[in-house]
């Protein structure tokens, strides 16, 4: 096979965080589904075969099977069959048929694709197009071989630790090992060179450092991990990485919350006030809180629910922290499992809800209150409740508060890992499953979590708002009210409100990635 040009800042160059940036403008309006239309596969009017013959021409000492390889890989990203790629193309490939790489490297791949560095670049042909996975291949040829330790022709779970630790990006055995499980094809726990080189084809970079953060921090966070706060090594630590990562995340929570609250304060009201009696739903309730208080009340209590992101947030990180610390010491040697991070992660998050649950209580009267009665402002809001209640006002729900992160965080990862455990298996031999699957794995797993700790949420929602919701009939302990519950609404009670919980979900998790995204990389914080 006859070289082609080499094209030297491919290789072991890290990702341009600054241009990323600068391109974000042009992708974020791009996430929409797209149309495909019958067009030419080339400029004009032409035939498939006539169109590869060309392509042949300009790419001699090709083999008719890899220019038909390539012919269909490109045919994959011109999403709008114009016969050409252009960074809308590149973002909706990106993000519906190869899920595991960041759709915000499209206009950095774009650009590597046509060969130049600068801004601008509207459109790639094939004949760029195909250099391009012709030099990366090559480029993924070599790391794959500084992989490959024992030179078998395979990489596995110890092989990619090490290479991780040797470029300063240490990794855990369990993410080790969920980069190799996303790379499998085979259910081989080792990984071929094909699979790797398709795998990481269009990830934009071959520097070897960056590749590893990119293992660690965007594929070994599934979504079942999410409740889980990040993990950070000592380089990330000394080089400030983490606290810009905790900023990204704290004005991503505050977007995504302000975006969504009035469905929060819906779900509130109705967790409040709805009984099988009133046959209040999330339509009469819309309509009585915007008669009530206009459309501004859609956002009441909404300025502490987004004040508070950024004490839970480093209170939980600290305590994360300081607990791996301390299972490290009990253990004496090795790294921490998954559930061992699990039981950090929960006692970290139990730690941050301690301190802050009062805030938690206040976002909850704010939500219920009627127009006027803030008018004195929110210390004689807080100060009026210690005065008819006591201090411990503040602390109403705390219980089944704190025991409703258990249920929704464990379910939620164990229904995500066996979801994907069996469709993985059922699909055997086949390509990585898309966007969809793992997006139906992820759904079904919240909505598991969710469906289990809701009866907790609801019971700790009528607790805060018991002294002014003009119940107070109902008992005042958790066990009170889930029997005054079920036996005055029955189980269903239970789920009061759940509708606009689950409306909310989409919404707030596509707000926050986009933002914490945007952010993140404003900061240059390099993760991807």
């Amino acid at each position: 096979m006859n070289s082609t040009t080499h094209v030297p800042w491919l290789a072991d160059e890290p990702l341009d965080r600054s241009e990323m940036t600068s391109h974000m403008k042009h992708v974020t309006p791009l996430l929409k589904s797209p149309v495909k239309q019958p067009a030419p596969l080339i400029h004009g009017s032409v035939s498939k075969e006539a169109a590869i013959a060309t392509h042949a021409n300009l790419l001699p000492g090709l083999p008719k099977e890899k220019l038909q390889h390539l012919r269909e890989l490109y045919e994959r990203l011109d999403m709008d069959n114009d016969g050409t790629i252009d960074i809308r193309d590149l973002t909706l490939a990106l993000q519906h048929e190869m899920p595991h790489i960041p759709n915000g490297v499209a206009p950095q791949l774009l650009a590597r694709m046509s060969n130049v560095r600068e801004e601008g670049v509207e459109k790639v042909g094939f004949p760029e197009f195909a250099q391009y996975v012709i030099e990366h291949e090559k480029q993924l040829e070599k790391i794959f071989e500084e992989l490959d330790r024992n030179k078998d022709g395979l990489i596995d779970v110890k092989e990619i630790k090490s290479y991780c630790d040797q470029v300063g990006v240490p990794i855990s055995d369990a993410k080790a090992q969920n980069v190799v499980e996303k790379m499998d094809q085979t259910g081989s726990s080792a990984i071929g060179l094909s699979e790797f080189q398709q795998f990481m084809l269009f990830y934009p970079s071959s520097d070897p450092a960056d590749i590893a953060r990119y293992w660690k921090h965007n594929l070994a966070t599934d979504v079942g991990e999410s409740s889980l706060p990040e993990d950070f090594s000592p380089m990330e630590l000394q080089t400030g990485v983490w606290w810009r990562h905790l900023v990204a995340g704290g004005i991503a929570g505050c977007m995504s919350r302000t975006c969504t609250a009035p469905l929060d304060r819906i779900k509130v009201y109705l967790q409040v006030h709805a009984t099988w009696r009133n046959k209040l739903n999330v339509f009469s309730a819309v309509k009585l809180l915007f008669e009530e208080g206009g459309v501004k009340s859609f956002w009441r209590g909404n300025g502490v629910n987004v004040v508070k992101i950024a004490p839970e947030s480093a209170i939980k990180f600290m305590a994360y922290e300081q607990m791996k610390r301390v299972l490290l010491s009990l253990k004496g040697e090795g790294e921490l499992t998954v559930s061992e991070r699990f039981v950090a992660g929960s006692s970290a998050g139990a730690i941050s809800q301690t301190v802050i649950y009062p805030m938690e209580v206040l976002k909850t009267r704010l939500a219920l209150r009627r127009s006027g009665q803030l008018d004195r402002g929110l210390f004689h809001f807080a100060k009026k409740m210690v005065k008819n209640e006591g201090i411990m006002c503040f602390y109403k729900g705390y219980i089944p508060n704190l025991l409703g992160i258990i249920p929704y965080a464990g379910i939620d990862l164990a229904v995500y890992e066996t979801l994907k455990s069996l469709y993985v298996k059922s699909c055997a031999g086949e390509a990585e499953p898309g966007a969809l699957a793992f997006l139906c794995c992820g759904t079904c797993s919240t909505t598991c979590g969710q469906l289990a700790s809701y009866p907790l949420a609801l019971i700790r929602t009528r607790l805060q708002a018991r002294a002014i919701s003009g119940n107070l009939q109902q008992p005042d302990t958790m066990i009170g009210q889930l029997q005054y519950i079920l036996k005055n609404e029955g189980f269903s009670g239970l789920y009061r409100g759940i509708a606009p919980n689950f409306m909310k979900v989409i919404p707030a998790v596509g707000i926050s990635y986009v933002v914490y995204e945007t952010v993140r990389k404003y900061l240059g914080a390099s993760m991807t």
